[in-house]
C-alpha cells in the first residue's frame, strides 16, 4: 500500500518509510511513537487513540515494524501527529526471541545517540533495516552486534583501524547504551551464536 502523495502534500501531510524504535505511553488512549525514518532520521509522532481497541492503528504499531507512515508536522516542537501507517515488515520472528529483541533495541539506542532529531540519514536507515532483517532471519549474535557497531562507526566517519568499533563510538558519542554489557553476556551464553533460527 502507498499513500497518495499529491493530496497529502497539498494538505501539509508528509509521508516516508520508517521503522518503529520505541513506543511510549502518552495518555490512557494515546502513544508516542519513536521512528527512524528514511527521509528525516529520528521522528516522534503522537498516535491519538492508538490504545483503544477499535483504533485505526490497532495491530499497526509495535517494536521494529517497518513500512510507510504519514504524519502532520507540528506547528511547534518536535511531536508530530501520526495520520496513517502501512506496514510492510512485521518482523514477528524477531520479537519471538528475547536476545533478538534486546539486540534490535540496542541498534535503535545507538542510533538515538548518534543522530540529531529530524536530520536525514538515509545510509543509517538502510543499515538499520538490513540489521533488523538479518536478526529476524538468522537470530541475534555477537557477530551481528560487532558488525553493526563497525558499520555505524564507518558511516559516522569515526572508525579507526587500531581501535575496536565500540571504542571509537564511545569516544565520539559518549557512553554507549547501558544495555550493552547485559546484551553481550546474553549473546555469549548462547554459545556465541545468539538466538536460535526461527
Amino acid at each position: 500500500m502507498a499513500f497518495p502523495r499529491e493530496p497529502a502534500e497539498a494538505a501539509g501531510v508528509q509521508t516516508t518509510r520508517a521503522i518503529v524504535l520505541r513506543l511510549t505511553r502518552l495518555t490512557d488512549t494515546s502513544l508516542i511513537v519513536h521512528w527512524f525514518t528514511q527521509d528525516l532520521g529520528l521522528v516522534k509522532t503522537v498516535a491519538k487513540g492508538a490504545r483503544r481497541p477499535a483504533s485505526p492503528f490497532a495491530g499497526k504499531l509495535d517494536l521494529f515494524f517497518g513500512g510507510e507512515m504519514c504524519w502532520l508536522p507540528a506547528r511547534s516542537g518536535e511531536l508530530h501527529i501520526l495520520r496513517d501507517v502501512a506496514i510492510h515488515d512485521w518482523r514477528e520472528r524477531l520479537r519471538q526471541h528475547y536476545s533478538s529483541t534486546l539486540l534490535a533495541a540496542y541498534f535503535g539506542q545507538l542510533l538515538e545517540l548518534a543522530v540529531e532529531p529530524e536530520h536525514p540519514e538515509p545510509l543509517l536507515y538502510d543499515l538499520l533495516q538490513r540489521a533488523l532483517d538479518h536478526v529476524t532471519d538468522a537470530g541475534a549474535s555477537l557477530r551481528a552486534l560487532r558488525h553493526f557497531e563497525s558499520e555505524l562507526a564507518r558511516l559516522l566517519g569515526v572508525a579507526h583501524h587500531q581501535r575496536q568499533a565500540d571504542e571509537s563510538l564511545s569516544e565520539a558519542l559518549g557512553p554507549l547504551p547501558a544495555s550493552r554489557p547485559t546484551l553481550i553476556q546474553q549473546l555469549a551464553t548462547a554459545d556465541g551464536f545468539g538466538s536460535p533460527k526461527p
